[in-house]
């Protein structure tokens, strides 16, 4: 799991000779990176921080910037996706792990993917220091890190208040963090779902889960106008119908899952004890056949906001109009 700082390994140096930060979370490959030069600017204020794109390096520039200098100064090279360093370059960074030196902190962004992979397995290879900060593509892994970011600040936030930036907010961290930092400055005391409601009523009218929570209750219109809303706001389609789906599916599960007490489902199906509630509210009147109708439903509107089609729009209201149909006439259509 990924928190709001990017895992790294437990006696972690952020002065080592090298730092490999490794994923294409933009957030998180941003916060290695300052991580160091604040380690840097504490155990040196006069710190030279030269921070290049790969298309910066080139053959011969890494020997010039870790030169000796007369006054030994400390220095941080950061190099930004060097995944796309030319080969001889490569050479260059291959050579200089072999022998990094003194004083200087060498910081490699990669993206992590089959692209230079010879460069990201040379640098462990080394001994370098490993930072993980992969792409949050799970809702889960953005709720994790806002509950993160709140325990990195020393507040508390409720597990609604927590969902419910999430569900407004969206998929981007930076306006995560964002949020939370506005939000911890701003307001004293546990924060609770109905003080992010008060700051973010908009952004959430807005959301690709009020849309899905709408139509899986059947809601039809309320959801056709949550969606249009999305839409005009810039909330991009394929958001929309990942969202439908995870409300759809997660009918299907607690539909045919055993009873119980909503911890004991929530370890069995993965969902959060407080989600459990919500979905059994939401599944009266569904049927096996209604979720599977949904499932066809959301399934066409994925391909048409996907290129299938002339018009997302179109696609999704259809699809929204199609689970609420599923969620009050118990799965005829």
């Amino acid at each position: 799991m990924l928190y709001a700082m990017a895992k790294k390994s437990a006696d972690d140096d952020l002065l080592a000779p090298v730092t490999l930060a490794v994923g294409q979370e933009e957030l998180l490959l941003d916060r290695a990176v300052q991580e160091v030069v604040a380690a840097a600017r504490a155990a040196d204020a006069d710190t030279d921080v030269r921070d290049l794109a790969s298309e910066q390096l080139q053959p011969g520039t890494l020997a010039e910037l870790t030169s000796p200098s007369l006054f030994a100064e400390r220095k941080v090279v950061v190099v930004r996706n060097a995944q796309d360093l030319s080969a001889d370059t490569i050479k260059d960074v291959k050579a200089y792990l072999g022998a990094p030196a003194e004083e200087i902190t060498l910081v490699l962004l990669h993206a992590g993917a089959a692209k230079g992979k010879a460069l990201l397995d040379a640098a462990r290879k080394a001994g370098a220091r490993e930072v993980a900060c992969p792409k949050m593509t799970k809702p889960a892994d953005r709720l994790a890190f806002v509950r993160q970011e709140f325990r990195a600040t020393g507040r508390s936030a409720t597990p609604e208040a927590c969902q419910a930036l999430v569900d407004a907010i969206g998929s981007d961290l930076r306006e995560l963090a964002s949020a939370v930092s506005q939000l911890v400055a701003d307001v004293e005391g546990t924060i609770d779902e109905a003080v992010v409601g008060r700051y973010y009523t908009g952004r959430a009218e807005a959301s690709s889960f009020t849309v899905a929570d709408r139509a899986v209750e059947g809601r039809a219109a309320e959801a056709l106008e949550a969606l249009r809303w999305s839409l005009a706001t810039g909330v991009a389609p394929v958001m929309i119908t990942s969202a439908l789906a995870q409300g759809v599916r997660a009918i299907g599960k607690l539909s045919s899952a055993r009873g119980g007490r909503p911890a004991d489902l929530a370890r069995e199906l993965g969902m959060p004890p407080w989600k459990i509630d919500r979905v059994r509210q939401q599944m009266r009147g569904w049927t096996p056949d209604g979720v599977a109708f949904a499932l066809r439903a959301v399934a066409e509107a994925d391909a048409g906001v996907k290129g299938g089609g002339d018009d997302p729009e179109y696609a999704l209201e259809k699809a929204v109009v199609a689970i609420a149909r599923a969620a009050r006439s118990r799965g005829r259509g």
